[in-house]
C-alpha cells in the first residue's frame, strides 16, 4: 500500500519518461508490468504484481504508430479487469484518431467514436485525456470523462518571456475559442487566420482577420502535424506586417515532413509539451518541450480522492 492507497499506475510503451515523471510527482513507483511481443507480432502483456480491489491508472497516448499504442493500451485494460482492478482509468495525453470525429463526406467512418467503443468494450471505467481534438468526443463515452487543458502550462511560459506587443493568433475557424482563452491569460487581443484546405493535410491561407501590423503573433492550434498549417501561416503573418512569429500547441505530432518545414520556418520558436515523445531525431533547437506531467498527476489524485478537477483550471 501506498499513502495514497490503493492507487497503482501502470504504463505502455508510448510515452514511458512521462509515465516516470508522473508517478515521481505523485510519490509512488510505476506497477510491474512487461509489455512485450510475441515472435508473430502480437502484444504481450504480464502483470508483475496484484491490482485486485486497486483504482489503476493506464498512462498511454495513442500515438504513432497508433495502432500498437492503441492494442496495448486495451489488452493491458483486458488484463486489468480479470485480474479484479476495481477501477480502470485510462490516461490518454493524446487522443489518436481524434480527427475522425464526424462524417465529413459520404460513407466516411467516424474512428473516434470506434475507438471509444473499444476503449469501454475492453473495461475501461473513466477517462482522462488533454486537448481532444474535438470537444464533442467527450460525448462518445458512457463512461466519465476528464478533459485537461494545456492552456495554462503553455500561457505562463510566453508570461514569463514578456513579449512586447503580442497578439494570438488561431490558424483556423475552429480554434478561435481555444485562442480566445489563451490571449485572455496573456492579456492580448486575437486575429484569425481564414484558410481553406483543398485537400487532406494542405492548407491555403486566404485572409487574416485583425490587427497584426508590428506585432508579435503567437499562433496556437492543438496539434502540430504535417505542420503546413502553422508555417503557411506564419508567412503569411510577416508578409503582411507581423514583427515575429512563435507557434505553440499540446501535441507534437511532427509526421511527414513536420519537422523539416520548421526547420526551415521564420518563426522564433515552437513551444510544445511531451504528451507525446518526441524523438531524437525531431528535438530540434527551435522546439521547446514543456512537461504537462504535474498536471496530470494532480489530475490523477483528484480523481483518486473524489475530487473536483476542473478546480484545477479555475
Amino acid at each position: 500500500m501506498t499513502r495514497f492507497g490503493d492507487l497503482k499506475l501502470f504504463t505502455g510503451n508510448a510515452n514511458p519518461e512521462l509515465a516516470e515523471e508522473i508517478a515521481e510527482h505523485i510519490g509512488v513507483a510505476l506497477g510491474e508490468c512487461m509489455v512485450g511481443r510475441f515472435s508473430d507480432g502480437e502484444v504481450h502483456i504480464r502483470l508483475g504484481e496484484s491490482v485486485r480491489g486497486s483504482n489503476v491508472f493506464v498512462i498511454q497516448p495513442t500515438s504513432a504508430p497508433v495502432n500498437e499504442h492503441l492494442m496495448e493500451l486495451l489488452i493491458m485494460i483486458d488484463a486489468l479487469k480479470r485480474a479484479s482492478a476495481r477501477t480502470i482509468n485510462v490516461v490518454i495525453p493524446y487522443y489518436g484518431y481524434a480527427r475522425q470525429d464526424r462524417k465529413a463526406r459520404a460513407r466516411d467512418p467516424i474512428t473516434a467514436k470506434l475507438v471509444a467503443n473499444l476503449l469501454q468494450t475492453a473495461g475501461a471505467t473513466r477517462m482522462i485525456s488533454m486537448d481532444l481534438h474535438a470537444g464533442q468526443i467527450q460525448g462518445f463515452f458512457d463512461i466519465p470523462v476528464d478533459h485537461l487543458v494545456a492552456i495554462p502550462i503553455l500561457a505562463d511560459y510566453f508570461l514569463a518571456k514578456h513579449i512586447e506587443n503580442p497578439v494570438v493568433v488561431s490558424p483556423d475557424m475552429g480554434g478561435v475559442t481555444r485562442a480566445r482563452a489563451f490571449a485572455e491569460r496573456l492579456g492580448a487581443p486575437i486575429a484569425i487566420i481564414d484558410k481553406r484546405r483543398p485537400d487532406v493535410n494542405i492548407a491555403e491561407v486566404m485572409n487574416i482577420i485583425g490587427d497584426i501590423k508590428g506585432k508579435t503573433a503567437i499562433l496556437i492550434d492543438d496539434m502540430i502535424d504535417t505542420a503546413g498549417t502553422i508555417t503557411l501561416g506564419a508567412k503569411a503573418l510577416l508578409e503582411r506586417g507581423a514583427e515575429a512569429v512563435y507557434a505553440c500547441c499540446t501535441h507534437p505530432v511532427l509526421s511527414g515532413k513536420g519537422v523539416e518545414r520548421l526547420e526551415k520556418s521564420e518563426i522564433r520558436e515552437v513551444v510544445v509539451t511531451n504528451t507525446i515523445a518526441l524523438p531524437a531525431e525531431k528535438r530540434i533547437d527551435k522546439i521547446k518541450v514543456l512537461s504537462v506531467a504535474e498536471l496530470i498527476a494532480e489530475a490523477i489524485l483528484r480523481v483518486h480522492t473524489h475530487r473536483s478537477v476542473s478546480q484545477l483550471f479555475d
